[in-house]
């Protein structure tokens, strides 16, 4: 089932040009597959005079975790509570930038551990038929909760 970018803007926290992520091409109960072109547009909020540099990749992929446990929670009838990054771990760049990525990227998140609001993911950023970007990341939820 796709979501498309509208959709999954209204899940996260970001609006705008800093929903960098364009759709959902394939989600379940442990695993989402987003895709984006925004590393490629001229007014990525995150794009210095430099470029886009591959570690903005954690955020692509930290984006597909709150879209995750955010189609989660609506299909419990929830909402996800607002949550903060807590820990990268095992970050391996594989590029330097991604603005000279040809082509979509595919931002895959598999869920390790999900505690109320609490996540951690394992995140892969893939593009032009490698690996880009990969990490663990860890959000915690802002009001504290465990479930």
């Amino acid at each position: 089932m796709s979501v498309e970018r509208d959709e999954l803007c209204d899940l996260i926290p970001h609006a705008g040009s800093m929903c960098l992520l364009d759709r959902v091409e394939q989600w379940d109960e442990e695993r989402i597959v987003c895709s984006s072109l925004s590393h490629r547009r001229a007014d990525n909020p995150l794009r210095t005079a430099d470029g886009l540099a591959a570690v903005h990749g954690v955020e692509y992929g930290a984006q597909a975790m709150a879209v995750h446990g955010g189609l989660l929670a609506r299909r419990a009838g929830a909402r996800l509570p607002a949550g903060y990054l807590a820990a990268l771990r095992e970050v391996r760049l594989h590029t330097a930038r991604l603005d000279e990525v040809d082509g979509a990227l595919q931002v895959t998140a598999v869920r390790l551990m999900a505690e109320g609001g609490n996540l951690m993911y394992r995140i892969e950023v893939r593009g032009a038929g490698r690996v880009l970007v990969e990490a663990r990341v860890t959000v915690a939820d802002m009001s504290g909760r465990t479930a």
